[in-house]
């Protein structure tokens, strides 16, 4: 399927999380006129404790390159994981842009801010000892989910289980930080006058609109296995690795396909359970 622009942030490379056949098979999928790399690509951070460099994850690196050589448009903007990268603003490595965050101009005229969106995470910026210590513990539940994937299996147990977003959804005060995030990027890019914001690092995929603003997060590619395309009309949609590429074709929704709200309980909040069948679900 050929669409104008793909986003996507978080794919974690060098660890053991990073799901590079899923992300591979994605690239297959979808050819673009842009590629937006959305932070958090390589993680320098999980490096400096281990590498796990794998085959697959090479092969994602040749191909992101390849499109670039064929004239593609292949931007990287920096995340908290790759940070190192931002001294590099303005530069190109191999045809690829780097900077630091972008305006993107859609095919409808919208304009969106694109950055990581680290800047906006009190936790990261001013407690990073706290972050480290946060990431640690996140790999740790993401190996733990891929056993008990590996479990359900055995078991033939239908769909997909995400035992990191579940632990997301549920703890209250993640939830509230996820919230906060979000708002405050909202503010940030109603106060510089575009229309909405393209941005990750919090692992949580969305497509919220908020009055004349569109909020989106790209989601990752270590639990999740998300991403966000840009028809040629300018509509974003976001997609699961995990959904077949005819069903987004065929069905296509005009405004948010995945809308992430903010909700009153903690049983009315987005769950994480991603199906293999590429049903609808709330993320």
């Amino acid at each position: 399927m050929h669409v104008r622009s793909i986003f996507i942030s978080d794919v974690h490379l060098g660890t053991r999380g990073c799901q590079a056949d899923r992300l591979l098979d994605f690239l297959r999928d979808y050819e673009s006129e842009n590629l937006f790399l959305v932070g958090d690509i390589i993680d320098f951070w999980s490096m400096n404790r281990g590498i796990h460099w794998t085959p697959a994850q090479n092969t994602v690196v040749q191909k992101i390159l390849r499109r670039a050589r064929r004239g593609q448009r292949v931007m990287l903007i920096p995340g908290n994981h790759d940070e190192a990268m931002r001294e590099y603003h303005g530069v190109s490595f191999g045809d690829i842009e780097v900077r630091r965050e972008h305006i993107h101009v859609a095919a409808d005229g919208k304009r969106y801010l694109l950055l990581h969106g680290d800047e906006f995470d009190q936790v990261t910026r001013y407690h990073r000892w706290l972050a480290v210590i946060g990431d640690v513990g996140y790999n740790l539940l993401v190996r733990l989910n891929a056993s008990l994937s590996r479990l359900r299996r055995l078991l033939r147990r239908p769909g997909y289980w995400s035992l990191a977003g579940y632990a997301k959804s549920r703890v209250k005060r993640a939830v509230s930080f996820v919230f906060d995030f979000e708002d405050s990027l909202i503010h940030a890019v109603r106060e510089r006058g575009l229309d909405g914001v393209i941005c990750g690092h919090i692992h949580s995929a969305a497509i919220r609109p908020v009055d004349n603003v569109v909020y989106v997060n790209c989601g990752d590619w270590v639990d999740s296995c998300t991403a966000i395309i840009e028809h040629h009309d300018g509509r974003l949609e976001l997609v699961r690795a995990w959904q077949p590429v005819a069903a987004s074709a065929a069905a296509p929704v005009p405004a948010a396909p995945v809308a992430v709200s903010p909700a009153s309980t903690l049983d009315e909040l987005p769950q994480a359970a991603i199906p293999c069948n590429g049903n609808a679900t709330r993320l």
